[in-house]
């Protein structure tokens, strides 16, 4: 069950975005002369993905190389001990995705989360302990994309993060803030406490150096002897000891889950949405069938004409979010352990009936799941916390191939266990912790190697000449593809620029209750909102932050949310 998060943004790691820093500077537009784009949350970061296009480097070598380094200055977010999803757009037309999805040990079973009296405990409980820890997924992603589409050699890619891990990076007010906001899991192991606090047990202050060198040796080992380095070997019985350490029940991850990983190429997921090509991710996200649900249901609509200052528009666009999310919550879940009816959910004439309850005067009341061909039956909706965190990369090589993949450890720092300079992940939370409901089996259960669910939703956007067009993500957790589905609305019906694509105002829907974006031009309409049946409106900041490159005649911008900027006064 998806539930409607009133968290404040600072549980999020994500308070900074309304503090201006030097840090980040203004989008990058340059023609088509350039090496390449790359967007990323984080300046240096994003440096590295640029590095690796000068030296000749492929769109996948740079997104890889922007994943290592944001694994250095936003551990917060993202990093080796987590896993990710990648989406490549080739100028020809063709699409490739990975897998990189972490995955719960052999061992795991539906009542992973239950104590002993079949009972859920506290969500940190879970969070703070190996049961919250699935085998990281990123280098094995990266490798496998590597060996594909990889340009320069595999150990170049790793080279801008070893540089900062080793030689240092500054503290921003966006770290500063994560590691204030969230100190119970950022300090919630010593190797986290000796990194990033000081004697006194507060978080390093705004400025200061950080010089990880644990990491920096990782990294240097996984580089010089290949992915191999990660999954076997010293880092492979240090990452199974410490999850097993902290898991309070048989089954714990074992130096073989670790072993036998897998990375795995998917087939795509595209849609047309005004004749433009939206390709995304499969399951085990729930992301791009969202994103394509939201954008089908709303096609027979003329937002453009509507106009983006109108709140109808969005009336329509909050109402598109309920039907797209009803289905979401009952039907998507890990594709190998779970029948999942991806086709019949974004068959063209069930969208068509889905659309046909949107009404333009009125919300709608209670919002069912529809039944879309192939669904199988009896399926309940499970207890899925709310998703946090995350980091969206998208880089477009001067070839036009599009990249555009998203990293994650779930929560801000994880599950807060480290070894080996790294965080890892509590993506197993991402699972119902709750296996069955009234006797119905819930598809997000856990299962010994299952992948959980996700909102992830790297995409890539063809024109409706077939040529490359866009490449777009977000991080926010189930805000996710509420906010690409935004973006992408924002270049085809607006034709914004990426900037104004991704600084559009924010609302999103859960049941009855709406989030309106504070400081926009939103929250001065909530009566109109309140007049079409939007009962329950909240007002405040938004957990979010987008990443896109859209091209635009024979140039293409890069952009990170202006959030991160400080900039909330874009219209």
């Amino acid at each position: 069950m998806l539930r409607f998060f009133s968290l404040p943004l600072a549980t999020l790691g994500l308070a900074a975005c309304a503090t201006s820093t030097p840090d980040y500077g203004p989008p990058v537009l340059i023609d088509a002369q350039h090496y390449g784009w790359v967007s990323a949350a984080d300046p240096r970061a994003q440096e590295a993905g640029e590095e690796m296009l000068a030296k000749g480097g492929s769109a996948t070598d740079a997104a890889i190389a922007v994943m290592l380094a944001l694994g250095v200055v936003e551990p917060q977010s993202s990093g080796i001990g987590g896993g990710g999803l990648m989406v490549r757009g080739e100028a020809d037309g063709s699409v490739t995705t990975f897998d990189g999805r972490e995955t719960a040990p052999s061992g795991a079973t539906p009542d992973w989360f239950l104590d002993g009296k079949g009972q859920v405990p506290p969500f940190m409980d879970s969070v703070l302990s190996g049961l919250s820890v699935g085998v990281p997924g990123n280098i094995a992603l990266a490798a496998k994309a590597h060996a594909e589409h990889g340009s320069l050699d595999w150990a170049t890619l790793f080279e801008p993060a070893i540089r900062l891990a080793r030689e240092g990076w500054v503290i921003n007010p966006r770290m500063n803030t994560s590691l204030t906001s969230s100190k119970t899991r950022a300090a919630h192991s010593q190797e986290g406490r000796d990194l990033f606090f000081d004697a006194a047990g507060e978080p390093l202050k705004v400025g200061t150096r950080v010089q990880n060198e644990k990491l920096a040796r990782t990294l240097e080992a996984i580089a010089t002897k290949g992915p191999e380095a990660f999954y076997t070997g010293p880092n492979a019985v240090a990452l199974a000891a410490t999850v097993a350490a902290q898991t309070p029940r048989p089954g714990a991850m074992s130096v073989q889950d670790v072993a036998t990983y897998r990375a795995k190429e998917r087939d795509a997921v595209c849609t047309s949405y005004r004749a433009y090509r939206i390709c995304s991710m499969g399951p085990p996200t729930s992301g791009g069938v969202a994103v394509q649900q939201i954008l089908g249901q709303l096609e027979r609509f003329d937002l453009a004409a509507l106009g983006r200052h109108n709140p109808l528009t969005w009336h329509l666009f909050l109402e598109s979010q309920r039907l797209a999310y009803a289905d979401r919550e009952l039907y998507l879940a890990d594709s190998d352990y779970v029948s999942v009816p991806v086709e019949g959910l974004l068959d063209h004439d069930y969208l068509a009936q889905r659309s046909a309850l949107i009404s333009a005067d009125s919300t709608l009341g209670l919002v069912q799941p529809g039944k879309p061909r192939g669904a199988p039956q009896a399926l309940a909706d499970g207890d899925e916390p709310e998703e946090h965190g995350t980091s969206h990369i998208a880089v477009v090589d001067n070839n036009g191939t599009m990249v555009s993949y998203t990293s994650t450890v779930e929560g801000a720092f994880g599950s807060g266990l480290m070894t080996g300079g790294y965080y890892l992940n509590n993506e197993l939370t991402d699972f119902s912790r709750m296996p069955e409901v009234d006797g119905r089996l819930v598809a997000n259960r856990v299962e010994g190697g299952k992948r959980p669910r996700s909102s992830m939703s790297p995409t890539v956007v063809f024109d409706p000449d077939g040529q490359p067009f866009m490449a777009v993500g977000a991080a926010g957790g189930s805000t996710i593809p509420v906010t690409t589905a935004r973006a992408i609305i924002g270049a085809i019906d607006f034709k914004l620029s990426v900037r104004q694509a991704l600084a559009l105002p924010f609302l999103m829907a859960f049941r009855d209750e709406v989030l309106l974006e504070e400081g926009t031009w939103l929250q001065d309409h909530a009566d109109e909102f309140r007049a079409l049946g939007h009962d329950e409106i909240t007002i405040r900041a938004a957990p979010i932050k987008g990443g896109a490159i859209l091209r635009r005649g024979a140039s293409w911008e890069s952009a990170r949310d202006p959030r991160l900027d400080g900039q909330l006064d874009l219209p």
